[in-house]
């Protein structure tokens, strides 16, 4: 597929990487780099079937390294830059890795040490991947790399992704060159994604989803990928590249709604009346209702949010979670399309996926073609295709039970079928059983209660319990504007204001469900879920059992 691609599109831009700007490394100059990277990989005694883990940041050497990995067999294992030590280990010990790549000397020192295993620089500084490779170490013809191309199999292992492990140790999914190929060409059947894309790449390369999309799919249709330097820098970088297209997580289209609305307070009353008409005539357009003012507004000033994402996106794709209703209806209303997709690690990312003309943002969307999805009898999500693992690396009895026996993965995910559109429910493990036997969907109601602008994060339990509890993780910056109390968190999150506040929205949520799924008890929680503190995953989902062993006072007071 690489050399198909490259040698297309020759001269074309595929990445674009930042540096004062951003520069371009065309297709050609992608295989001639992939083929010296090759190289390297030769020269460091790798060998087809042999596994290299590279835990760094996103740069355009970690693209360059992952297609020379490919071309040459070697299984490449990701390591998110943001593990610590022991997990770092874990993974390099568990698949066996021979070498490990890191993008600083701090994720180096992480895997230092370690019996039979190399540990070098990716790149900027003597003796790193990158150095070796502007030094011409250990060249591989083109009739040698071809051939080692030549000799992989559709059903060999590329590479072996680590799930985020929610719960228990992550576990290897062995992902084969098949499933890329595969959802390459059926995504390209299902999605309008063309030559002339440019998508902006900012989640972690070491992510399936942003591996598949932005490393595979991308240079499977000849587009091209712009690699943001950070976060930080991603909204400057939007107005540069002007993308096409961008995969993203719920979490940032949330913060960047926020952003936008919190910026359109400070603008004048007149700003700030024709912000909030255009917001409301948007969003009843979306919903087909009657709005007359839609047109006018969206030309004042729903163009200048289009503009603010750089005037040319032609939809978001979100991914990882479940996107929440008042977030897809925010940016419907100012002409701006998500469409929600749903995969997992071990399905390769994707399973099925909204099409941008026929969009229903209340649904994961239709599955991918070539993909086969049923609901079982309980309730889960069952997918069998291409596109879905060989299995968990070195877990034989795992493997098992996420595989039955006639090829169905078992995604522990609940949902049902609306036509032919998916809808995800819940987790099956997350599910709270209450003591009367009542099932209750935790994530469906946190997602209500994150609507609330004074609601950063909220978790309920209640399993085994005879109601639903939880703890509130508030926006202290929006509740001590709308206070006008700008206390301490821990002292104002006492206050009987700022309880009445919070209380106010839980009441409102509880008004939208039954009886037995009202959350009864809550307590306001100040602290700050993260990756570092072990709260989050990688992919930012909540870790429902480290936020129940270390809020275990708490909640053991809540559910008395």
């Amino acid at each position: 597929m690489l050399r198909t691609t490259c040698e297309k599109w020759g001269e074309k831009a595929a990445i674009l990487y930042p540096d004062k700007g951003f520069k371009a490394v065309s297709y050609r100059e992608l295989l001639e780099i992939a083929r010296s990277y090759a190289g390297v990989l030769r020269g460091l005694g790798l060998k087809a079937g042999d596994r290299i883990a590279v835990q760094s940041e996103n740069c355009k050497e970690w693209v360059f390294l992952d297609w020379a990995c490919r071309t040459m067999g070697v299984v490449l294992v990701p390591i998110y830059p943001t593990l610590p030590t022991d997990q770092s280990q874990y993974i390099v010990n568990d698949c066996g890795a021979r070498v490990a790549v890191a993008g600083s000397p701090e994720q180096a020192a992480k895997c230092e040490g370690l019996a039979g295993v190399k540990t070098l620089l990716l790149r900027h500084a003597e003796g790193s991947i990158e150095d070796l490779v502007e030094k011409g170490a250990t060249p591989i013809t083109p009739e040698d790399w071809n051939a080692q191309i030549d000799a992989a199999k559709p059903d060999d292992v590329a590479t072996i992704i680590y799930t985020s492990g929610t719960t228990g140790l992550p576990k290897g999914a062995m992902l084969s060159h098949r499933c890329f190929t595969f959802l390459c060409d059926s995504i390209y059947k299902d999605l309008p994604i063309r030559d002339t894309d440019v998508f902006l790449s900012f989640l972690p390369m070491s992510h399936v989803y942003e591996r598949f999309v932005g490393l595979t799919l991308v240079f499977s249709v000849g587009a091209t990928v712009a690699l943001s330097r950070s976060l930080k820098s991603l909204a400057s970088e939007i107005a540069e590249v002007k993308p096409t297209i961008m995969a993203c997580v719920p979490r940032f289209l949330e913060a960047t709604r926020d952003r936008i609305i919190d910026g359109s307070a400070k603008e004048s009353p007149l700003n700030k009346k024709l912000f909030q008409m255009t917001l409301a005539q948007g969003t009843k357009k979306a919903h087909g209702k009657f709005a007359p003012l839609a047109g006018l507004l969206d030309g004042l000033v729903g163009k200048k949010i289009r503009d603010r994402m750089g005037g040319r996106i032609r939809f978001f794709v979100s991914g990882g979670a479940a996107l929440p209703p008042h977030v897809s209806d925010f940016y419907r209303a100012f002409g701006l399309n998500i469409i929600q997709g749903y995969g997992l690690t071990e399905t390769t990312a994707v399973t099925s996926v909204n099409h941008p003309d026929r969009n229903r943002p209340d649904t994961v969307g239709e599955p991918i073609t070539g993909v086969e999805v049923k609901i079982a009898e309980d309730g889960e999500i069952l997918v069998r295709g291409p596109e879905r693992m060989i299995g968990y690396y070195n877990l034989p009895t795992e493997t098992a039970e996420a595989l039955d026996a006639e090829g169905w993965f078992h995604t522990g995910d609940i949902g049902t079928f609306d036509g032919q559109y998916l809808k995800i429910t819940d987790r099956k493990k997350d599910l709270l059983i209450l003591a009367n036997g009542k099932n209750v969907a935790p994530q469906s109601i946190e997602n209500k209660l994150r609507e609330s602008p004074f609601i950063n994060e909220a978790v309920l339990f209640g399993d085994g319990n005879e109601f639903v509890f939880g703890l509130i993780l508030p926006n202290w910056e929006r509740m001590k504007a709308e206070l006008g109390d700008h206390s301490p968190n821990a002292e104002l999150g006492k206050k009987e204001a700022a309880r009445l506040l919070i209380k106010q929205e839980v009441d409102k949520v509880n008004k939208t469900l039954a009886d037995y799924e009202k959350v009864k008890k809550h307590a306001i929680i100040d602290a700050e879920f993260t990756i570092e503190s072990g709260e989050l995953t990688p992919s930012l989902k909540v870790k429902r059992r480290v936020v129940k062993e270390k809020f275990q006072q708490v909640l053991a007071e809540l559910s008395g």
